[in-house]
């Protein structure tokens, strides 16, 4: 993406995940209150000594205020357990006490109505008058096992070891649940935090400061709402130069208006926050159980940068590796076929029945299966190995023979099926030898998908734009389509000829100087969907078929005309352009024409963009087979699509009075692409004329 992201300074939010001292607010001798469970769990860190404050105005046995506390030891952190309409004091008395952060581990605020809305707008102003750091209210809070911190009521929490995994989740619960996965798989975390209903704190915040943080490998990143959209993509993009990011992003299925134009009914929230986030440089999953199997690899291992990768496969039973083949070629993972020259030297080592192109299928684990990785990792087309095996100790030792094959500068992703704590150790020993472990061959795709996906992301080099790139920056105001397409060959987008009527004899004029046929279409910039108020008639050639076409767009309300020479046939694209009210500019490519609705086959990106940023948009289509020469059909040249994708991004970004641009359909067609319909739609009513 551009330079115009905007840029934070990351906030030092050592006090809150590193404190020397913590005040619980609301501690409670009874053992089932929120401040009791909250206090032992974080005996551990009086444990190691740090001072551990338990404050209750109402228990004598008890410190009566955070000032009292902080004079026996420094008060970094309060830890506020009392019920909200009391939250905003405790926050306050934190405050004046010395405490720079706080946790409010309460619910009752703006999620339950508008009693709860005032408290938590209390906190906002506390927050804003005091300068103290505020973790939720309404979460379940941290862990921070590296400091010995479990600062969470959620039984079982203090069992999480320490390790390379940052968590930061949108809900208290997925932190958990993420932390719980993530132990099981043999990972260790080195922060974990719910974010709540993030009254200060939110998502970029705690990115910023991972980004600094030397324990952490990688981090799983769980987003459910975004408030400030490019704020969350800069952190983003900042924290993946040096860690790889793993986002799951809720909400596939709330599908919102993209705007009034059929764009609206394509693009959802959760679409383009999944690619903006992509854009920046994150992976993107689908569920938990894919987020803890690419995470956990991120934190093993790393491709170098490059756009395309080899996988080699390697399975030591036929059908969990036909089940990992089909995941790969379902992910459009790039599988080559081996040289003759490594073939050869697999058929040393193998029996002559098994397969040994691309998969390697070993038959069993046996003594050579170290050297079989060695010699497909070797392959000069293969630039990392997924593999699976079930554990079967008596047949070969796993450890061994995979630190055997362990190319250097090859990432491996291993398989290792089986059960019981010998299993677990063997992965453990594989996860410390840099070898990423899953479990199922589901698990290996998931976590090579991820490798690629982190390797292609960092490859990308944004390109300078063409010379000549400017755009008009003076546009304002409806535009009919006759007006839109004039827009539209300023930034050097193909239009057939045509000629806008105001009158009949225009009209006959223009069908003699075209010759037919042409398309003869209702002309007015307050009208969107021509076609559904009979406002098209297509292949027009002679002047009684004119004349007949006339009568019918005068009954449906004309009053002007266009007149535009037939386009030949091709694939019908959709290219829009709109302000998103949390990510600002953004760009869609997708299948076209009056099937856009029905197929919502799209890709987005974040505006202004380059080039070469757009030029691998029409590959996500899941119809991208139509642009390739299918059935001899045209092929798309993607350079001139991502110029006209970035050229309609800077003509947008350019100017603020317009809130979308629409080419439905940008015709694919032997020649090139041509647009065939344009939609300009200002950003509120400006009755100024268009100038052009």
């Amino acid at each position: 993406m551009s330079d115009t992201a905007t840029t934070t300074t990351p906030a030092d939010l050592s006090a809150l995940f590193a404190p020397r001292g913590i005040a619980v607010i609301g501690a409670s001798r009874h053992p089932h209150k929120l401040g009791a469970t909250l206090a032992r769990s974080l005996s551990g860190f009086a444990s190691a000594g740090g001072h551990l404050a338990l404050v209750n105005d109402r228990d004598d046995g008890m410190y009566g205020s955070v000032t009292q506390a902080a004079a026996d030891g420094p008060i970094d952190v309060a830890m506020i357990c009392v019920p909200a309409p009391a939250c905003p004091d405790a926050l306050a008395e934190a405050a004046a006490g010395g405490a720079r952060a706080a946790v409010i581990y309460s619910g009752g605020f703006a999620e339950t109505g508008k009693a709860g809305a005032a408290h938590q707008h209390r906190l906002a102003d506390i927050v804003s008058g005091t300068g103290i750091r505020l973790l939720g209210p309404n979460t379940s809070g941290f862990l921070a096992p590296h400091a010995g911190l479990t600062a969470t009521f959620v039984p079982g929490a203090a069992r999480v070891r320490p390790g390379k995994v940052a968590v930061v989740a949108a809900s208290g619960g997925v932190n958990h649940a993420l932390a719980f996965l993530l132990t099981e798989a043999g990972h260790g975390i080195s922060l974990a935090v719910g974010l709540g209903n993030a009254v200060d704190l939110s998502a970029p915040d705690i990115l910023g400061h991972l980004a600094d943080d030397p324990a952490t490998g990688a981090v799983a990143l769980h987003i459910e709402s975004v408030a400030d959209g490019r704020r969350l993509v800069d952190s983003v993009r900042r924290l993946a130069e040096h860690r790889p990011v793993v986002a799951l992003v809720v909400g596939r299925n709330d599908v919102g208006a993209f705007a009034a134009s059929h764009t609206g009914a394509l693009a959802t929230s959760w679409r383009i926050t999944r690619a903006a986030l992509a854009q920046a440089g994150a992976v993107l999953v689908d569920d938990e159980r894919e987020l803890v199997d690419a995470v956990g690899a991120l934190a093993v291992t790393r491709m170098r940068p490059r756009r395309t990768a080899g996988v080699g496969v390697v399975t030591a039973q036929a059908g969990p590796g036909l089940l990992l083949l089909d995941d790969l070629r379902g992910r459009r993972a790039n599988i080559p076929e081996l040289t003759t020259a490594t073939r050869d030297a697999l058929a040393e080592l193998l029996p002559p029945l098994t397969y040994q192109a691309n998969p390697v299928d070993t038959g069993r684990p046996g003594p050579a299966l170290g050297r079989i990785l060695a010699a497909v990792g070797a392959d000069p087309g293969v630039d990392m190995i997924a593999a699976y095996t079930l554990y079967e100790p008596d047949a070969v030792d796993i450890v061994t023979a995979v630190k055997e094959g362990h190319t250097r500068g090859t990432p491996m992703v291993l398989g290792l099926g089986g059960t019981g704590e010998e299993v677990v150790r063997k992965r453990r020993e594989l996860l410390e030898a840099g070898v990423a472990v899953t479990t199922d061959p589901r698990g290996v795709a998931a976590a090579t998908a991820a490798l690629l996906a982190d390797a292609r992301a960092r490859a990308h080099t944004a390109a300078p734009s063409p010379e000549g790139g400017r755009v008009p920056a003076d546009v304002r105001g409806r535009h009919d389509e006759h007006q839109a397409k004039n827009l539209l060959a300023r930034i050097g987008v193909r239009t057939m000829p045509h000629r806008a009527c105001d009158a009949r004899a225009d009209a006959r004029a223009v069908l003699a100087e075209l010759g037919g046929p042409v398309a003869v279409k209702l002309l007015d910039a307050e009208v969107l969907h021509k076609t559904e108020i009979g406002g098209v008639y297509l292949n027009v050639a002679t002047r009684d078929e004119l004349e007949a076409a006339l009568d019918r767009l005068d009954a449906a309300g004309a009053r002007r005309y266009l007149l535009e020479k037939m386009a030949p046939a091709g694939v019908d694209l959709i290219v829009g352009v709109r302000r998103d009210p949390v990510f600002g500019p953004v760009v869609l490519v997708g299948l076209g024409g009056t099937v856009a609705e029905a197929l919502a086959d799209v890709a987005v990106r974040l505006a202004p963009l380059t080039p070469a940023e757009a030029v691998s948009m029409p590959s996500e289509l899941t119809g991208h087979a139509l642009l390739t020469g299918w059935r001899s059909g045209p092929v798309l040249d993607s350079g001139e699509l991502s110029r006209i994708v970035a050229a309609l991004g800077d003509l947008l970004t350019a100017n603020p009075l317009i809130d979308e641009i629409e080419i439905n359909p940008l015709r694919l067609t032997a020649d090139g692409l041509v647009a065939l319909d344009a939609v300009i739609i200002p950003l509120e009513a400006d009755d100024a004329q268009p100038h052009l």
